[in-house]
Parts: structure tokens; C-alpha cells; sequence
């Protein structure tokens, strides 16, 4: 008896193990983007809640400057899995991130299906110091379409393939 439930307990473990897995392995991918300058550089990005919707996304946002930041914008954009742009999300980040300083934040990802197959890129687009009016902002977008167009293929050695 006590065999026979130990064995099911251990079947159900292992099950248990193996969806977890699935779950872990049916998330999307998750990049980093980064516009030359930036002043808050997102980390750690995971996505949460991969099995069900809508994800959430975690990130760390560090500041990389001397100056605190009043406040920061970041986006993400899921790509289909041939690479085109299919949705993009723009939420507020932390308020008030000190000099050097890392905070984690969430965002929802509300912006539809989202599928395990499609890459996602997140990363900041603004942002502005405290006691400024002024905003440093990037095309993010632009960087985002760039890094995920397909490699150009090889050019041939000059004088033809070799056989």
C-alpha cells in the first residue's frame, strides 16, 4: 500500500515538474533595447505568468547617471515569429529613480495574444530628470525594427564560389 502510494505521489511530482517546465520553456523571449544614451537601462527582464493572460513583465530599471530622474517611459514591442512588429506597449516606469540607483517594477502586458513563438523587446524611451523640463527621448522603435531584421546574407568571394 504505502509503496503503491508513494509511487503515485512521485508520478505526480515528477508531472508536476515536467508542466512547470513546459510553462517556463512556452514563454516568449524577452530583449533588451537600448537607444545610444540612455539614461535608465532596464535588467533582469522576465516575463511572469507565461501560461495565462495577460503576462506581466518584471524588470530592474537603473539609473545610469549622476541625476535623479523624476520619471521614465518604457515600451515593449512583440514581434511575430517572422520578425515583424505585430504590437507595441508604452506604460510609465518608476517615478523618482535616484543616481545610480535600481528598482524593480511590472508591467501588464495587455496588448492581445501574445504567443510563445514571438520575441519580445523592451526598453526606455524617455526620461526626465528631476526639477527639468526638459525629456531626453529616443525612437526606440526604429532601434527595435533594426535589431530584429534578419542578417544579410554573406557576399561571395570576389571571383565566384570555390568547388
Amino acid at each position: 500500500m504505502i509503496t503503491r502510494i508513494l509511487g503515485w505521489t512521485t508520478l505526480a511530482l515528477v508531472a508536476c515538474s515536467l508542466s512547470v517546465s513546459v510553462a517556463a520553456a512556452a514563454s516568449p523571449a524577452v530583449t533588451v533595447v537600448d537607444a545610444p544614451g540612455s539614461p535608465v537601462h532596464l535588467e533582469q527582464v522576465k516575463v511572469l505568468n507565461s501560461e495565462a493572460a495577460p503576462m506581466v513583465l518584471l524588470y530592474a530599471a537603473v539609473n545610469q547617471t549622476d541625476a535623479a530622474l523624476d520619471q521614465f517611459t518604457v515600451t515593449v514591442f512583440v514581434f511575430d515569429k517572422d520578425k515583424r512588429l505585430k504590437a507595441r506597449q508604452v506604460a510609465p516606469g518608476r517615478r523618482s529613480l535616484n543616481a545610480k540607483e535600481s528598482k524593480f517594477s511590472a508591467m501588464v502586458l495587455d496588448v492581445g495574444t501574445i504567443d510563445a513563438t514571438d520575441t519580445l523587446l523592451a526598453g526606455v524611451d524617455q526620461a526626465q530628470k528631476v526639477g527639468s523640463e526638459d525629456w531626453w527621448r529616443a525612437d526606440l522603435r526604429t532601434i527595435a525594427e533594426a535589431q530584429m531584421k534578419p542578417a544579410a546574407p554573406a557576399a561571395e568571394p570576389a571571383g565566384g564560389r570555390r568547388r
